[in-house]
C-alpha cells in the first residue's frame, strides 16, 4: 500500500470518527421520543460506523492501487449501510447527518458508476420513505423528506461523477506517465547502444586505417628484410614501428590527426615519402596551403592513408600522387598509374577499407569515389580515389 492510501485512509478514519462523535453528542442532546429510542439512535450510528470501519475501509480512495470490492462483497456493504441509515432516520429524522459519510461510501464500493448512481437514487428513495414514517405521513413530513433527500442524492450524485472523472484523469495520467517512463528508459538505452556501436565503427575505422597499415608496412618490410638482410630494410622496419607506435598513442590520447607534424600537408608529405622508402612507388604530394577543422583533417589524413594502401596492395603502380585543394571543398585525390580496378567498386564490399572509408566521409557530409583513371587517350591508367569535404565559412580558418 503506497504512503498516499495510507494518508488519505486516515483522514477517513478521523472524519468517521468525528461524524461518530458528533451523532451521539447530537443523540444526548435531544430527548428521547419513546423509551429506549436514544440507545437505538446510538446502535445504528454505531453499526454505520463498523460498516466503514470493518467493511468498506479497505475499499477507500481515490488513487491507483485501491481494489474494488467482490460483487457480493459491494451488495452487502451498500444494504447494510442503506438499511442502518433509513432505520435511524425513521427512528429520527436528524440521522440524516449520517449521510454525510454513507453517500460517500456508496461510492467507494460500488464496482462501476452506473451501480454507484443507481444505489445513490434508490438510497434516496428509501429515506424519503423514512422521513415521511417519521413524520408519520403527514404532508409536511413528506414533502420535506422528499426535498431533502432529493437535494443530498444531487449533491452526492454531482459531487461523485466529479470525483470518479478527476479519479479516471488520475489513473490516465499515471499510465501515460508510466508510458512515457518507459518510453523515455527505451530511448536511453538504444541511444547508449547506438553510442556504442557508433564508436565500435569509429575505433574500427581508426584501428584499420593507422595501426592495422603500418603493422601492414612492417611485415612486408621483414619479408623484404629475410631477403637481403641490408641496414637499409632493418632501418625502414624501425622506423614503420616508431610510427605505429607513435599512431597507437594518438589514437589513446585524441591528440591531434598528424601529431608528428605541424599540419596535415606535412603529414600527407611525410606519409608520401615513408610510403616511397617502404614500398619503391614513387608519391608526388601536392598540398594546398590551408589550416581545416581537426575533425576534417583527421579524415583527409586516414582516406589518404589507406588509399596509398590500396595503391601498395593492389595497384602494381610505379608512381602515385596525392594532391589536396581547399577551397569550397576539401578535395583529396590519390592517384596511381598502376592496373586499375578490374570492375570493383566501393559497393562490392571488398573488406573493411573502402566501405569505412565512405562511412568516415559520409560522417562529415562528404562524398567518395574510386574508380579507373584515364590517360590523354582516354585509355585506363590506373585508379583514381577522390574525396570531397564541402566546407562551412568558418571551416577554412578553424
Amino acid at each position: 500500500m503506497s504512503l498516499t492510501i495510507r494518508r488519505e485512509r486516515l483522514g477517513w478514519d478521523l472524519a468517521a470518527t468525528a461524524l461518530l462523535i458528533a451523532v451521539v453528542a447530537l443523540i444526548f442532546a435531544d430527548g428521547e421520543s419513546f423509551a429506549g429510542s436514544r440507545w437505538m439512535l446510538i446502535g445504528v450510528a454505531l453499526a454505520v460506523y463498523l460498516l466503514y470501519a470493518l467493511g468498506a475501509r479497505p475499499y477507500v480512495g481515490i488513487h491507483e492501487g485501491v481494489d474494488d470490492p467482490s460483487p457480493l462483497a459491494s451488495a452487502l456493504l451498500q444494504i447494510g449501510l442503506v438499511a442502518a441509515l433509513a432505520v435511524g432516520t425513521a427512528l429520527e429524522p436528524s440521522m440524516l447527518l449520517l449521510q454525510t459519510l454513507v453517500l460517500p461510501l456508496i461510492w467507494m464500493t460500488s464496482r462501476s458508476t452506473t451501480q454507484a448512481v443507481l444505489v445513490t437514487i434508490g438510497n434516496g428513495m428509501v429515506l424519503a420513505l423514512a422521513y415521511a414514517y417519521a413524520g408519520d405521513f403527514d404532508a409536511d413530513a413528506v414533502i420535506a423528506g422528499v426535498m431533502t433527500t432529493a437535494l443530498s442524492a444531487a449533491f452526492s450524485l454531482a459531487l461523485g461523477l466529479w470525483i470518479t472523472r478527476i479519479a479516471q484523469w488520475g489513473v490516465q495520467r499515471q499510465t501515460l506517465l508510466t508510458e512515457l517512463t518507459a518510453a523515455q528508459a527505451g530511448l536511453e538505452t538504444a541511444s547508449r547502444e547506438a553510442g556504442a556501436l557508433e564508436e565500435r565503427a569509429r575505433l574500427a575505422r581508426d584501428v584499420h586505417d593507422t595501426i592495422a597499415q603500418s603493422l601492414t608496412s612492417i611485415v612486408m618490410l621483414a619479408e623484404r628484410a629475410r631477403v637481403d638482410g641490408s641496414p637499409a630494410a632493418l632501418e625502414l622496419i624501425e622506423g614503420a614501428a616508431r610510427e605505429a607506435l607513435l599512431e597507437a598513442r594518438t589514437l589513446v590520447a585524441v591528440s591531434s590527426p598528424a601529431p608528428s607534424a605541424d599540419s596535415l600537408g606535412d603529414a600527407l608529405q611525410r606519409l608520401g615519402d615513408r610510403f616511397t622508402r617502404e614500398t619503391g612507388v614513387q608519391v608526388d604530394v601536392a598540398v594546398s596551403d590551408a589550416v581545416l577543422a581537426r575533425e576534417i583533417e583527421v579524415v583527409l589524413l586516414r582516406c589518404a592513408q589507406e588509399g596509398l594502401a590500396n595503391v601498395r596492395k593492389h595497384s602494381g603502380a610505379a608512381s602515385a600522387r596525392v594532391t589536396l585543394i581547399v577551397g569550397d571543398a576539401a578535395e583529396l585525390t590519390v592517384r596511381d598509374d598502376g592496373r586499375g580496378l578490374g570492375g570493383v567498386t566501393i559497393d562490392d564490399d571488398r573488406g573493411f577499407g573502402l566501405a569505412g572509408m565512405r562511412d568516415r566521409v559520409a560522417l562529415v557530409g562528404g562524398t567518395l569515389t574510386v574508380q579507373d583513371a584515364r590517360d590523354d587517350t582516354g585509355g585506363a591508367a590506373g585508379t583514381r580515389l577522390a574525396v570531397r569535404i564541402p566546407l562551412l565559412p568558418n571551416e577554412e580558418t578553424a
